[in-house]
């Protein structure tokens, strides 16, 4: 048995050096899918693990004798690298500056991002946590304005022939389905969206990605997490701060390219390969305002439990 993902639906397999075990125990502490024990002072695996190795790698990364190699699930003894030093880290300090620093820019200098910046967000959103190796989160990468440009007018002209999801006939058919608070989203944020949109890009204006030099839509897949693709862009985002890169994500595209025959030819169109329970649009820029002061938010609510 293996948990499947579009990149593969086998298990790993787990290669054990015995020659080279020093009979720690920290893989057999560390593997969750219980593939591991102890027999007599050396580590072997197990006949009924929970799911078969997934390939997460914890107990190749944390040998401190190199006895455990792991391949397949896109994982080989190849991707192990040494970790960072610690004084290299960034401390809570550092990192607490940097998000308070951080505010969604939409307006930008009219050069583009090297694409040696994009491939370091590219490389910085890889390292995100996910729930199930390997990674199922695809990007697709606007890499000029021009690009971003036609995106967002192909977009307009998708809504156009879309209206009828903002109607009122259809509004009032579904508010009884989808209840009072869909119905107060749709028609005073989702049904605006689409006037804004499409009106102001008839002007000339583009408010769906606002003329960026850069987009990246990180989007899962039908086996994927919900939430991988939003956190590697979490991630991209902050890479992007580090980078002098002003970031803005965008909710407004995802929701409506995902249900129904345009929106499959729409995704095709544009090379989007699956249809995705969660997604996020990021653009970039060269910012072309600087604040000076943020802003406090809070959550809607913390409970301490017990």
């Amino acid at each position: 048995m293996a948990i499947p993902t579009t990149r593969t639906k086998e298990k790993a397999e787990i290669h054990i050096k015995t020659e080279l075990c020093t009979g720690c125990g920290l893989c057999v502490l560390v593997c969750k899918d219980f593939s591991l024990q102890m027999v007599d002072g050396k580590v072997a695996t197990t006949e009924h693990p929970l799911f078969g190795c997934i390939a997460c790698a914890h107990c190749m990364t944390i040998c401190p004798s190199g006895a455990i190699e792991i391949q397949g699930r896109e994982c080989s003894p190849e991707d192990v690298f040494d970790l960072p030093k610690k004084a290299t880290k960034t401390n809570y300090d550092q990192l607490m500056s940097m998000l308070q620093s951080r505010r969604s820019i939409r307006e930008f200098n009219d050069y583009p991002v090297e694409q040696e910046s994009i491939k370091k967000i590219l490389d910085m959103a890889r390292t995100a946590p996910m729930g199930l190796p390997p990674s199922d989160v695809n990007v697709l990468v606007l890499d000029n304005k021009q690009k971003v440009r036609d995106f967002s007018e192909d977009f307009c002209h998708y809504l156009e022939k879309m209206k009828w999801f903002v109607s009122g006939w259809f509004l009032a058919l579904m508010k009884p389905i989808w209840g009072k608070s869909n119905d107060e989203l749709f028609r005073q944020f989702v049904k605006p969206l689409f006037r804004i949109y499409i009106d102001h890009m008839k002007q000339g204006q583009d408010l769906v990605t606002y003329d960026a030099p850069l987009a990246l839509y990180f989007y899962g897949s039908p086996y994927a997490d919900p939430a991988d693709p939003l956190i590697a862009a979490t991630y991209a985002m902050m890479a992007g701060e580090t980078l002098g890169l002003g970031s803005c994500m965008l909710g407004g595209i995802h929701p409506l390219i995902q249900n129904g025959r345009k929106a499959r030819v729409f995704r095709e169109k544009h090379g989007i390969k699956y249809p995705s329970r969660e997604g996020i649009f990021l653009i970039f820029g060269h910012p072309k305002v600087h604040y000076t002061k943020g802003i406090k938010r809070t959550f809607a609510s913390i409970t301490h439990a017990g």
